[in-house]
């Protein structure tokens, strides 16, 4: 097993070079594209989700953090309505009209810049054309919020493009209404916050439901520590379905109990409220809500008081009530929660929308190489792709590049 992925640098010089660096070749890819030189170059990143699942669309919290791996964007304005669409990572090539999007019109990764500049225009601003190439390392489908990072990119691009000077707040808000309403996937507005407020070295702790929020310092290597982001490569096929069905539980639960939000139920008043609804399912999407909530929170003060190992035992707690509870987690993330933790781990849950996608994993920088073999070891025993196993570093927000 070769060592741990720590590409990434994480001085501020180095992360100007790697800007830099990126900036350069997504023009590179913007000249052979398009044949001229772009207005500039912008970046979002993906995020890793420290704990705080399925409480976003609940009106909770969630403790996010942005990586390093980002979706860039070499853009160029245009004045006669086209948008031109190209992808560093895709064969296909989209253009439509502005003043013809609409949801259903474009197909594949195209829908989520299309997406973007559609909710502009519905939000009331008076934007055009333009010639995007898009060049992203976040991997799709590991649950670390590739089409947030997309979406989040094209929405600061435009915003410097049309001079619209939108808030990092309001990137997300209609990044998240361009996903909800036009590309059909009925996301909180945690990945889109994440990926448009993060700051480096810090995790974002979020209220869902006024976006308010603080930067909680999160230093791991001063700790001796790393969070490991293990990709299990899978995902299985009943995720978006699955997705939904469980926000349809939630939102039923509170309509049952009288409130506008799970979030309003609080944890002395839970088993109460459990026994008014039916037993099953609800109940189990009720709970987990409620105390992964109230995990937020006390990974939070852990945080704050300096007990960064101390929020290990929280994030196994929170894989079980996944698990469990909301039943979105898979065999393959399973396996890498019990045999991290197995090899000396301080906790491990599954992170993103379940059904596959990655695991954090917060280990003593000793332990890191040891606990990525042991689970390449477990995948290998089991004939299943190997993970990909790689440090998370709190990275900074959007912004432009170039």
């Amino acid at each position: 097993m070769p060592p741990l992925d720590t590409d990434t640098d994480t001085d501020t010089d180095s992360h100007t070079d790697a800007d830099l660096s990126r900036a350069r070749a997504a023009v590179s890819g913007f000249r052979a594209r398009y044949g001229g030189d772009p207005d500039g170059v912008w970046q979002a990143p993906g995020r890793v989700n420290l704990i705080g699942e399925h409480t976003d669309y609940n009106d909770g919290f969630v403790l996010p953090l942005a990586l390093p791996h980002a979706a860039r964007v070499a853009a160029a304005r245009r004045d006669d309505g086209r948008l031109r669409l190209h992808s560093a990572q895709a064969a296909q090539v989209a253009e439509v009209a502005v003043d013809g999007l609409a949801p259903g019109a474009v197909e594949g990764w195209a829908v989520y810049p299309a997406a973007v500049v559609w909710a502009l225009r519905e939000a009331g601003f008076e934007v055009g054309g333009a010639d995007l190439y898009v060049d992203s390392d976040v991997p799709v489908g590991a649950g670390l919020s590739s089409s947030a990072a997309l979406e989040c990119a094209v929405a600061l691009a435009y915003s410097d493009l049309y001079r619209l000077e939108l808030e990092p707040s309001r990137i997300a808000t209609l990044a998240q209404h361009a996903e909800n309403a036009f590309a059909g996937v009925p996301c909180g507005v945690m990945d889109q916050m994440a990926s448009s407020c993060c700051a480096e070295g810090a995790a974002l702790f979020l209220d869902t439901r006024d976006l308010s929020s603080r930067q909680v310092p999160l230093d791991l290597a001063a700790a001796g520590l790393v969070l490991l982001v293990v990709d299990t490569q899978v995902k299985h096929e009943l995720a978006d379905s699955a997705y939904a069905q469980r926000r349809a539980g939630c939102e039923r639960s509170a309509r049952l109990l009288g409130l506008a939000a799970l979030r309003d139920l609080s944890s002395p008043d839970l088993e109460s409220a459990l026994t008014r609804l039916p037993e099953g399912e609800l109940r189990a999407l009720t709970r987990h809500v409620v105390t992964e909530d109230a995990r937020v929170e006390r990974v939070v003060a852990l945080l704050d008081a300096g007990d960064l190992r101390g929020i290990g035992p929280l994030l196994t707690e929170g894989h079980a009530s996944l698990r469990d509870d909301f039943a979105v987690s898979c065999v393959e993330a399973d396996l890498v929660v019990a045999v991290a933790n197995g090899t000396g781990a301080l906790g491990a849950r599954m992170t993103g929308g379940g059904f596959g996608g990655s695991v954090v994993v917060l280990a003593e920088r000793a332990d890191a190489d040891r606990i990525a073999a042991a689970v390449a070891d477990a995948f290998a025993a089991r004939g299943w792709l190997p993970p990909r196993s790689f440090t998370a570093i709190p990275s900074a927000g959007a912004r432009r590049i170039g």
